[in-house]
């Protein structure tokens, strides 16, 4: 049974420092700014981690250095190699259209023959006619005709061969989303555009579901509105009890954790969620409280690693935002808010949540956090804490982390979306960071450089290859090289 709030209040106050949580990545930090359990946000911020200039000690993990790309595309350490799956605007569909831009969430899938299947959002918005290469309106597979996002399914060879096609069309904003026990994808529109907003033809902010083996079963797309209608980024589905839980990106006021729990008797399975009544199940968002009891209004208060907090689940009075905006439906003293929630990935049990950092919108600044639910004992624990980063222009320091996967190496990898240079980001079972990849693509000027975040960081079903996206243009990427298990030494 789930912890009540007296007794994780009174196992809290014995224990003195919280419930210990489990898990294969036990306790995370972030470098330089590295947070050991007992650190704070304003330790990291002034450097004084314990560890070396890198946020290292005497053995450091990953990989080693990254070797600069003499094609200016992708930083890999030694040893590692990337091989370019998709470019948007160059590489094309079977429809000899061209692959669509803003490449974001992406999962695998495993073919038959050694072949890999790959569903990746697009995030796209606003007037079509503005976009150079939208999703393009395949027959049968539109939602809005008006909207330029969606998703394509790529398909991988390991003789080298790919593929890819339209998973969806019509949809807006498709941001993190998530993959299914059951072998799908869901796309999540970051988005509340009501019909007629932006020259949409119809309501966005919904789920959507998307089979990479079928593609008969993707015709007439059809919102999961039992989910909710408001800016979704990331969902992932419990495979024990059923329960779905969802981020939403979004401030004024800040975005709000939501679980949705199935009503009696539904059984997950393909194209079961778009059978559903549009208020099927109950949509709730978290209402967290710290060992004292006390209630926690936002996230960013946990300045420390290992902090815990116990969860509630609070009904959202109107799912569909009729009126008003799901996270505006409540108060600021009914349920926990945080700044940019973004990616989640189940594992080890429950689900890792990102908050990918928070500014004057919140209550205390940092540049990053990751936190793990666990769904039995109704708890969340933060495992990583990024400080706020002082040069992001500066290579070593990482910021704004935001897709996020499980590594089969151990730990957990990170698409970083934060400002300044960009990276991949592993983080061992010990804590510690390593980068695995640094994106050299220059959108700007030597003077002034921008690079895009990545995106859709997932490896392979055999764990051989680890693809991610630079999502300014849109190229996806597979990095291949000499994977091990980092050491627990880490």
């Amino acid at each position: 049974m789930p912890l009540t709030r007296r007794e994780f209040s009174r196992q809290s106050a014995l224990t003195g420092a919280g419930i210990a949580i489990t898990g294969a990545v036990g306790a995370l930090a972030s470098a330089p700014g590295a947070l050991a359990a007992e650190d704070s946000v304003e330790t990291a911020e002034h450097g004084d981690d314990g560890h070396d200039g890198q946020g290292h000690g005497s053995h450091r993990p990953g990989y080693g250095p990254l070797i600069p790309d003499p094609k200016k595309l992708l930083a890999l350490p030694a040893g590692f190699s990337y091989r370019v799956i998709a470019h948007a605007g160059v590489t094309k569909l079977e429809s000899g259209e061209f692959t669509p831009a803003k490449h974001d969430g992406t999962a695998t899938f495993e073919g038959p023959r050694g072949v890999t299947l790959l569903v990746v959002n697009h995030e796209l918005r606003g007037d079509r006619s503005k976009i150079k290469h939208p999703v393009p309106l395949t027959e049968n597979l539109v939602y809005d005709p008006a909207a330029p996002g969606g998703c394509t399914v790529v398909e991988t060879h390991r003789s080298g061969e790919v593929a890819s096609w339209v998973g969806i069309a019509g949809t807006a904003q498709n941001c993190a989303g998530g993959s299914t026990p059951w072998g799908t994808w869901l796309t999540c529109e970051e988005n509340e555009d009501r019909a007629g907003q932006n020259g949409t033809t119809k309501d966005h902010g919904y789920v959507f579901e998307v089979d990479p083996y079928d593609r008969r079963a993707n015709r007439a797309p059809k919102p999961i509105k039992a989910l909710g209608r408001y800016a979704h980024e990331a969902v992932v589905i419990d495979p024990k009890r059923g329960h779905a839980y969802l981020t939403e990106d979004a401030d004024t006021p800040n975005g709000l954790l939501y679980r949705w729990v199935p009503p009696h008797g539904f059984k997950h399975g393909r194209g079961h969620l778009r059978g559903l009544a549009d208020d099927a199940g109950v949509l709730q968002a978290t209402r967290c409280y710290d060992s004292g009891g006390r209630f926690v209004d936002d996230l960013s208060r946990a300045t420390k690693i290992g902090t815990v907090y116990g969860v509630d689940w609070v009904d959202v009075p109107d799912r569909d935002a009729r009126t008003v905006s799901v996270r505006k439906q409540f108060t600021d003293k009914q349920v926990t808010r945080a700044r940019k929630l973004e990616g989640m990935w189940w594992g080890d049990g429950g689900a890792y949540i990102v908050s990918s950092y928070a500014r004057d919108e919140s209550p205390v600044h940092h540049d990053g956090q990751v936190w793990f639910y666990d769904p039995k004992r109704r708890t969340l624990t933060l495992k990583v804490l990024f400080g706020v980063n002082p040069d992001p222009s500066k290579d070593g320091a990482y910021d704004g982390p935001d897709n996020i996967t499980v590594s089969p190496y151990g730990g957990l990898i990170l698409a970083e979306d934060g400002a300044g240079i960009q990276h991949l980001i592993g983080a061992t079972e010990r804590g510690r960071t390593y980068p695995i990849a640094r994106n050299e693509l220059n959108l700007g000027t030597e003077e002034d450089p921008d690079f895009s975040e990545f995106a859709g960081v997932v490896f392979s079903p055999d764990g051989r290859t680890l693809y991610a996206s630079i999502q300014t243009p849109g190229i996806m990427l597979a990095i291949t090289g000499p994977w091990k298990r980092q050491s627990h030494r880490d």
